[in-house]
């Protein structure tokens, strides 16, 4: 019996977290002053990296705004295991995130995002 009020309370934060998660919304409008990390490889055409080794870096213009968001949120939580975008996912908020998946999908694969 003394498990149930745990389990209550546990229920509810997790039924606020889901709450609060589907309320965040993309703004296409302010992901333009949270963008300054990603044009720098995901905004050129063909750029390549090197760290931790050469690849190429993928155009994210087009894509999914939930495939961007998963995969922001991939990064943040580790799942994903790229350093240099698990820093960047880790600094963002869920709402930079949301913003930043709209404004990516909104854009071509080719657009230049300024």
């Amino acid at each position: 019996m003394k498990k149930l009020p745990a389990l209550l309370v546990l229920a509810g934060l997790s039924h606020i977290a889901a709450v609060h998660a589907a309320d965040v919304v993309g703004n296409v409008q302010n992901a333009k002053a949270k963008i300054e990390m990603c044009i720098g490889c995901h905004g050129i055409p063909g750029y390549k990296a090197t760290f931790p080794e050469v690849f190429q870096v993928p155009m994210i213009g087009g894509q999914s705004a939930k495939y961007i968001e998963n995969a922001l949120q991939a990064y943040k939580k580790g799942e994903r295991k790229h350093p240099s975008m698990r820093g960047i996912a880790a600094s963002l908020s869920d709402q930079d995130i949301a913003d930043v998946a709209a404004f990516y999908s909104q854009q071509t694969r080719t657009a230049d995002p300024k």
